[in-house]
């Protein structure tokens, strides 16, 4: 076996640990303290353990990205035995199966034609699956805006690709004794698993192909289409297309459905007058001609191709200026690598949506165009509702606020706000309401200053309203029973416009909890705009988490009584065929347990405390919940022992679940009931959960969503109820964390010792010098800048910083308020 061959095996041993960093490199630079942060970035991170993120290249939210293509539904997943393309449509860290990885482009070496290496007799020969290469990453790189891989078969070729907002390069180098290259470009294949519907292709002179490619994409949802051209540096000297009629030298035209699965194109090219060529790829989901402004605008200057070392320099600067807006100070190698690895898959998502010339596909299916900004696609809301959205909005003001007008876009174009929306449709993927939350936080961090009257309302309508049976949005399909009894009601035989487990009464019990906590966080922003009586509704609405909360219902492997409980129809408590509704089952919470969803409640914690019994009764369930006892014994491992399952084991838990986003700030309830010192020790625990390895991320990433906790976890605050501003104080990973802020403003976190590799606690804190006794802090604050700096011990002071009651900030809508 040659140094260059690969399997799963060799590289599981060879590269264990911190993959496919250059460590020594790393090391020395870290010594001097001028490491390059793009290069920091490890993009393998969340490759395996269904963390589902891509390591190829993309801009920061670029519409189009070059990754390698394997054979896992999310494009290539740690391990994968070949490589059968560099494809050019991805999502970072997404559940679903069918995402992405269209237009397919490998290099190989060898004759094409009948009886040939690839015989064009039969269209079979021609599947990707088949002629993918093994590889080696020996001497890759897995960077922010770069990659490169080795390819072992056909000779041994040198893949390299970066990639710029609405355009791609990739350098495929072959060695010296290759006369011919060509370069297989797939039109029918996509991620595993991700159907195309129809594709075609068309040889261009000699030196282009385009092509449209039709795509049935994510969780069932609907059609849609990609445009793409791809131009090269050099001609090419011969050109066929594959089809349903097997290969076809000199054709220049392919179309086929998913009935004849395998169409595309090949260009063959004289290496003797060099050894390498570049291919640069622009999409569109506008048109064709979408595709080649994108080309002309970001992949070609003065009429010519921008060299690939060019696009490489200008893509990896786009990442230095986005990474940079987090500065910090202290940890070690590993440490810097996950967080800056984090920021980089937080700021991969949304997706830029309009072409170079403002040009875009709404959700009317019409041309609609953006003057002046960006519009963005595919928000999975249900997950960025709780991170990632507070955090763009903090670093990436001009950014967040482009992203809630794209979102009043959607309502204004296609009737109504989106759940999860994909290309320019609604999938109604996963559950409950979560744009409300999403565009109250914007409103609230200063997002959609002139634009609040808009959003408010298309969220009234949302809020009080379902979207009428012939539109594809499902809104809040368990509002009719919701808005009359205060609770969705648990149906699982409820008709569904998108995925079959995702429509809001088949899970009653979450839905109710999502509605209710949206509600509130609407009441503010409502309140905000004069309108009162209907901030008093929806603060009455708040508290609807009460009517699912049975208090006589307990468990006996806990001992603890009182959980919420999903209604049927009618009121009456839904119960199964053996009588005894058990917290721990799956029955009306999407992707959970009454166990995880019973803290789903930031409205209103001191409501919730004493629906458990007071503040130190709840404080001894989040205990059993986090397993508080192992942690404390074991810090470095236990959460990983405790705590995660497999990615997808969502139902029957009981712990937390760090995998998955319902739980997410379950940590923080500690510091409002009087026990921050147990926030400390979860979020050290969390960290562990990051690291510089392929499965550092335990599960799906969500779009950025799972790194963006971890990044706040690590940068000593993180945000609370929706829509209240507030961030709640805790201590920071790093010794020093600098955050730019809008209009030069600069966010300071000081904490001398952070980087101890023990827990650290909050003894003190203060703000630009003034005492903060609050576990909280508001928006506005932080916003305007300034230094927050801890005090920090190896030990807890139980009755020290935090532990009042006056110290935790006041319910958002408490219970008995507006009743």
């Amino acid at each position: 076996m040659s140094r260059f061959d690969l399997s799963a095996t060799v590289l599981k041993t060879v590269l264990a640990g911190a993959l496919l960093v250059a460590t020594t490199p790393f090391a020395s630079a870290s010594a001097r303290g001028s490491e390059d942060l793009p290069a920091l970035v490890n993009t393998f991170i969340g490759t395996q353990d269904e963390g589902n993120t891509y390591p190829g290249a993309s801009a920061p939210f670029g519409l189009v990205q070059a990754s390698p293509v394997g054979s896992h539904y999310a494009g290539w997943r740690f391990g994968d035995e070949k490589i059968r393309g560099i494809g050019h449509s991805f999502l970072s860290g997404a559940g679903c199966w069918e995402q992405g990885g269209q237009l397919v482009v490998l290099p190989v070496t060898g004759s094409i034609g009948l009886g040939g290496d690839f015989d064009t007799s039969d269209a079979k020969n021609f599947d990707n699956g088949k002629y993918g290469s093994r590889y080696t990453q020996d001497g890759g790189a897995g960077q922010a805006g770069y990659y490169k891989v080795r390819l072992t078969d056909y000779g041994g070729i040198d893949v390299e690709a970066a990639a710029l907002t609405r355009a791609a390069a990739e350098r495929y180098t072959f060695l010296a004794d290759a006369k011919t290259g060509h370069l297989l470009v797939d039109v029918s294949q996509a991620n595993e698993k991700h159907r195309v519907i129809g594709s075609e292709v068309r040889v261009v002179g000699d030196r282009a192909v385009e092509g449209k490619i039709t795509t049935l994409s994510f969780c069932g949802g609907h059609e849609y289409a990609t445009w793409f051209r791809i131009e090269f540096d050099r001609p090419f000297k011969a050109f066929g297309v594959w089809g349903q009629a097997g290969g076809t030298p000199g054709a220049r035209f392919s179309m086929e459905s998913e009935h004849e699965p395998l169409n595309g194109a090949w260009l063959s090219f004289n290496m003797s007058k060099g050894r390498s060529i570049t291919a640069t790829t622009a999409i569109s989901h506008v048109d064709a001609e979408g595709a080649r402004i994108n080309l002309r605008a970001e992949g070609m200057k003065d009429g010519k191709l921008i060299p690939f070392d060019a696009m490489r320099k200008s893509a990896q600067q786009a990442w230095r200026d986005e990474l940079s807006k987090v500065r910090i100070t202290g940890g070690s190698h590993d440490d810097r690598a996950v967080f800056y690895t984090a920021l980089y898959h937080a700021l991969l998502q949304p997706l830029t949506g309009s072409d170079a010339d403002g040009r875009y596909r709404g959700y009317d299916d019409a041309i609609h165009v953006a003057d002046g900004w960006t519009y963005y696609e595919f928000f999975s809301l249900w997950d960025t509702y709780r991170s990632q959205n507070q955090l763009l909005a903090l670093i990436e003001p001009q950014r967040a606020r482009d992203i809630g007008r794209s979102l009043l876009a959607i309502d204004a174009q296609g009737g109504w706000l989106p759940r999860w929306g994909y290309a320019n449709f609604d999938t109604n993927t996963m559950t409950g309401d979560p744009v409300t939350p999403f565009l109250v936080d914007l409103w609230r961090y200063g997002a959609l200053k002139g634009l609040q009257g808009e959003a408010w309302k298309a969220l009234r309508k949302n809020a009080w309203g379902v979207p009428p049976l012939q539109s594809r949005f499902e809104g809040r399909a368990g509002n009719v029973n919701y808005l009359k009894n205060g609770f969705v009601f648990f149906d699982r035989t409820f008709p569904s416009k998108g995925s079959d487990v995702d429509v809001d009464p088949r899970n009653g019990g979450s839905a109710t909890l999502e509605y209710a906590l949206s509600d509130c966080s609407l009441s503010l922003m409502a309140d905000a705009l004069g309108e009162k009586a209907d901030a008093a509704q929806l603060r009455m609405r708040g508290g609807n988490w009460r009517k699912l909360w049975d208090a006589q219902l307990g468990e006996k492997e806990s001992a603890f009584t009182g959980f919420p409980r999903p209604r049927m129809e009618g009121g009456g408590w839904f119960t199964p065929p053996t009588g005894t509704y058990s917290p721990r089952s799956s029955y009306g919470f999407h992707e959970g347990t009454a166990w995880q969803y019973q803290w789903l409640v930031p409205q209103d914690v001191p409501g919730l405390a004493s629906a458990m019994g007071g503040r130190e009764d709840m404080a001894k369930r989040l205990d059993a919940f986090f397993a508080y006892d192992e942690l404390l014994a074991d810090p470095q491992n236990a959460a990983r022992k405790a705590w995660v399952g497999g990615p997808y084991s969502y139902y029957g838990q009981y712990r937390f679940n760090p995998n998955n986003e319902p739980t997410m700030h379950v940590p923080t309830l500690y510091s409002l009931v009087g026990q921050p010192w147990k926030t400390a020790t979860v979020l050290s625990a969390v960290q562990t959960l990051f690291t510089n390895a392929p499965n550092g991320v335990t599960g799906n990433d969500d779009l950025g969503t799972m790194s963006a906790f971890y990044l706040f976890s690590a940068m000593g605050f993180s945000p609370l109820m929706p829509g209240s501003g507030q961030l709640l104080l805790h201590p920071p990973r790093f010794e020093r964390v600098e955050v730019a802020l809008a209009e030069g403003r600069k966010l300071v976190v000081e904490a001398d010792g952070a980087n101890a590799p023990h827990t650290r606690y909050v003894r003190g804190a203060s703000f630009d010098g003034r005492p903060q006794t609050a576990v909280w802090i508001d928006v506005d604050r932080l916003e305007r800048g300034g230094t927050l700096k801890y005090q920090l011990a190896d030990g807890p002071d139980v009755s020290g910083w935090g532990t009042r009651v006056e110290d935790a900030p006041p319910a958002t809508c408490p219970a008995g308020l507006d009743r």
